[in-house]
């Protein structure tokens, strides 16, 4: 294609009219050139689609595309996206979190240089109301390629935000897309279907993206209503891995991640619920005993493992808890933590 973008960046849209302003300024002034900025407005019932017009009248000279549809999710704004990409690579923002300047820039060498079908970058965590920087993530990896022929368990150490990462066009262009998308953890899931495709991962060191915490956010609402929608999309994606001649060697992968999101990350957000937590517990133990079994027995999450690649600690730590079923204890205890020392959960 002549005169190709180097980046895509997709931006899906909804009800962020209060942060949308900081998003847009930091994407019309990156320092790569040949970028296009695509934003899904996903039926954004607030001043969403004037601000973003406002942007493209205003850059003129930059290369925005406004897609204007009816409120269908971010799973599906995010494949309409991807089908009106012309970039050689493509990214993601959320449009209530902003990135540095040279995010594009940086990410798309990275990934030239080592010829990597994915480039990950660390990011910070913030505050959306104070602006305080609770941590800093992703940092300390420079020089590392992962190679999916030889050690894909190495995906489960990269955080399964889609934000902090450019994909080669192809790969996002030609992926598989679930029949019932996920309510929630859907990042982790699509995650999992690029992955599916990827060869070669690098990484930069660089903190490149600014992660707005909100205390609204879907992940601090979740219902246990909602959770069976994503239980089932997971169990898709396992199918759609078990029918794959590449997929088949990752299962215990799969079995590993399915157990940090539903068994560690989804239970904690689920513990507020203290009326039927139990029960929700322990429908928790079923599904993955049932489903992702491998997750007992995963060489990764040995505390054995952990010590000799230096990997998460805690997560070993934590699934010896919930085996031992005294996760509910720890739960109580670790919020009294988080609640005293005002810091934010992160796994």
């Amino acid at each position: 294609m002549e005169n190709r973008p180097k980046v895509s960046i997709i931006v899906p849209v909804y009800k962020v009219e209060k942060y949308l302003r900081r998003s847009m300024d930091s994407l019309v002034n990156q320092t790569l050139d040949e970028i296009e900025i695509i934003c899904i407005n996903d039926g954004s019932p607030d001043d969403c689609l004037s601000i973003l017009k406002e942007y493209k009248e205003k850059y003129s000279d930059k290369n925005i595309v406004i897609i204007d549809k009816k409120n269908e999710g971010v799973w599906k704004g995010r494949f309409d996206g991807i089908k009106a990409a012309n970039g050689e690579y493509i990214g993601f923002t959320d449009s209530d979190d902003y990135i540095t300047l040279d995010y594009a820039e940086k990410l798309y060498n990275a990934a030239k240089k080592n010829n990597s079908d994915i480039s990950v970058s660390g990011f910070y965590r913030v505050d959306t109301d104070t602006e305080h920087i609770y941590s800093t993530e992703m940092t300390g990896y420079e020089g590392k390629l992962i190679n999916m022929d030889k050690n894909p368990e190495d995906i489960l150490s990269i955080n399964t935000a889609l934000w902090n990462k450019l994909y080669k066009a192809e790969i996002l262009k030609n992926m598989k897309n679930l029949e019932n998308p996920p309510k929630i953890l859907d990042d982790m899931m699509f995650l999992l279907l690029v992955y599916l495709n990827t060869k070669t991962i690098s990484f930069i060191n660089d903190p490149l993206y600014y992660y707005m915490v909100r205390q609204d956010s879907i992940m601090a609402q979740i219902k246990k209503e909602q959770i069976e929608s994503t239980e089932n999309a997971m169990i898709e994606i396992k199918k759609i891995y078990s029918s794959d001649k590449n997929g088949k060697n990752l299962l215990e992968v799969i079995d590993t991640m399915a157990f940090l999101h539903f068994g560690i990350s989804l239970m904690f957000r689920m513990s507020s619920d203290k009326k039927n937590f139990k029960q929700v517990l322990k429908e928790n133990r079923a599904y993955l005993n049932r489903e992702f079994p491998l997750w007992r027995k995963s060489k990764y999450l040995k505390l054995s493992y952990a010590i000799s690649h230096k990997s998460n600690f805690k997560v070993a730590i934590v699934k010896k808890i919930y085996v031992m079923h005294a996760y509910r204890l720890f739960l109580t205890f670790y919020k009294f933590i988080l609640n005293v020392f005002k810091i934010d959960i992160k796994w």
